[in-house]
């Protein structure tokens, strides 16, 4: 029986990522044609359709899914045994995700010392919330990821990479706050439910039987804090992007309790044997100083 070719591979992947034949073939360099034909000989080989169309997009189908996560571990292991060929330093391509926060104000100075390290090394770095870390490390659309407590780390290898302090916001026109009980009605202000940092909030208030009167979900660090500014609502993040924005007085600073304020932020990655790449990104994160 013939193998599964890492260039059809290679095809369907562009056509999941851009979403159709013409983008996948512009992304490629190829006629549209050439990659209909070899989706179709891909569907034909394995006997089931990877597609789905809707409005005009292809949609992966649970067979598709299911075919991706075995395309991404073969394309990874074939361009890491390409690269461990070649004579000289480490090359190639190093994806990671990052939470927000961790981007902001941990990781420049390391990405820094790798990129002096080893500056063939291309380190394509996207940001999200633990949960959408999580998964996109588990589809191996990321090789790793940074992510913070709490999380399921079933499935994947870890390695401590930064501490945090977490530190609740308000509006310098409010009261002093003396506990959970003083946000009883309030807004919370935070990201979307996937982030780690606003279910330990949400665990806090629980903790003692209160409800914010409602949740402002957005989108970036900047968004909340400016909106904690104006006197929106309540906010929570680490000290370290407080710090970053250089806005101290602008806010109320409260601490919360070290079992709710103390985190641990972790590089996570499949229980695989890792690249080249991840491997000096993680002695480089074991070795600097002040290492977790």
């Amino acid at each position: 029986m013939r193998s599964l070719d890492l260039d059809s591979l290679r095809i369907f992947r562009a056509v999941v990522e851009t979403g159709g034949i013409t983008p996948a073939a512009a992304q490629l360099g190829r006629v549209q044609s050439n990659i209909t034909t070899r989706i179709r000989q891909l569907e034909e080989r394995l006997g089931t359709s990877l597609f789905r169309r809707e409005r005009n997009r292809l949609i992966l189908s649970e067979d598709g899914a299911r075919l991706l996560t075995y395309a991404e571990r073969l394309l990874l292991l074939a361009d890491e045994a390409e690269l461990a060929m070649k004579p000289g330093g480490l090359r190639g391509t190093l994806r990671i995700g990052a939470l927000e926060s961790t981007t902001a104000a941990r990781l420049p100075p390391l990405l820094a010392a790798f990129h002096g390290a080893y500056p063939d090394v291309h380190v394509d770095l996207v940001t999200g919330d633990t949960a959408t870390l999580l998964q996109r490390v588990a589809r191996f659309e990321l090789e790793a990821a940074f992510v913070s407590e709490p999380f399921d780390a079933e499935g994947f290898e870890t390695q401590p990479a930064f501490s945090e302090r977490l530190a609740l916001i308000a509006p310098k026109s409010m009261p002093p706050l003396r506990g959970p009980e003083d946000l009883r009605g309030r807004t919370m202000i935070a990201f979307e439910t996937g982030c780690s940092y606003r279910r330990i909030f949400e665990a806090w208030l629980a903790e003692a039987q209160v409800q914010p009167a409602r949740v402002m979900e957005l989108a970036s660090y900047h968004a909340i804090f400016a909106c904690v500014v104006a006197g929106a609502g309540i906010g929570i993040m680490p000290h370290a992007v407080i710090e970053s924005l250089r806005a101290e007085d602008q806010v109320q600073l409260n601490e919360l309790p070290p079992t709710f304020g103390h985190v641990q932020t972790h590089l996570v990655w499949r229980s695989l044997q890792p690249s080249g790449p991840l491997k000096a990104l993680q002695t480089m994160l074991a070795s600097r100083p002040g290492a977790a």
